[in-house]
């Protein structure tokens, strides 16, 4: 027998057709635009040589997988995302922790983080190519300019924007700091830090494709700019809609977790 009433079910079928809705509606978006893409590229409408067509993104798939090369380069950016995804992570939570701990260091550094935030990282690149070589090193750092500032800045921002409120209850009760910091900071910030991950997973994605357009020789990043430099547009396309596509993958699978963390 059900331990919910059936309002409780009602509304849940709801909620559940709603969200079914919502994905069918993107998918027939995504379908009506690349439809409406191939007839003008059919009719002449727009040139195929400069904007490329469905048809012939299928076809270029299809060739990349008959070389034998499009799943290594989807490989190579994969786990330099991931990597770099990962270490971006640790290093966030350790130093927004940190100067949410100590308040005489979140005063020192905050101005820091800010002015850090918004170097142009692109600007960087051929300092970070001297520094580091021109290998995944460059593109690993790369990545972590671009993601690691703005993620510990809306950790740290949502750690002291915890209600004052459980704080005080628990320090009346006799809680250490380290059990305020289990028991409020981390749980009452779960939403915070699962959306920080996705900022974090697209910031991540924008930094390995601007470190491979500099240094890599393989990659997705890399087949765009080889392809830019042969005029194959075409190709370029194809690697940013496969782009997008990871990322949607990605995007999923911390949604999912979202779902099951909360």
């Amino acid at each position: 027998m059900s331990t919910f009433s059936k309002e409780h079910i009602d509304y849940l079928k709801k909620e559940q057709k709603y969200k079914i809705i919502i994905h069918i509606t993107q998918t027939f978006i995504l379908i009506f635009l690349f439809l409406i893409w191939q007839i003008l590229a059919n009719t002449n409408v727009i040139n195929v040589f400069l904007y490329s067509s469905p048809k012939l993104i299928i076809e270029t798939i299809i060739d990349l997988i008959k070389q034998q090369i499009l799943f290594s380069h989807i490989i190579v950016t994969l786990y330099e995302v991931l990597l770099s995804f990962l270490i971006s992570i640790i290093i966030s939570l350790i130093i927004a922790t940190i100067l949410w701990w100590n308040k005489f260091l979140s005063k020192v550094f905050s101005p820091f983080l800010t002015i850090l935030n918004s170097l142009p990282k692109v600007a960087l690149g051929p300092l970070i190519i001297i520094w580091a070589g021109a290998n995944i090193n460059s593109i690993i750092i790369m990545s972590l300019l671009i993601s690691t500032f703005i993620t510990i800045i809306n950790l740290h921002e949502a750690f002291i924007s915890t209600n004052k409120n459980y704080i005080i209850l628990l320090k009346s009760m006799g809680a250490s700091k380290i059990d305020i910091y289990k028991k409020v900071i981390i749980q009452s910030n779960k939403a915070n830090i699962i959306n920080s991950l996705k900022i974090n997973l697209s910031m991540n994605f924008i930094g390995v494709i601007m470190g491979e357009l500099l240094v890599s020789k393989k990659g997705l990043g890399y087949l765009i700019m080889y392809a830019s430099s042969i005029f194959n547009i075409k190709l370029v396309i194809t690697s940013i809609i496969i782009l997008g596509f990871l990322s949607f993958i990605l995007y999923s699978i911390i949604s999912y977790l979202e779902k099951k963390l909360l």
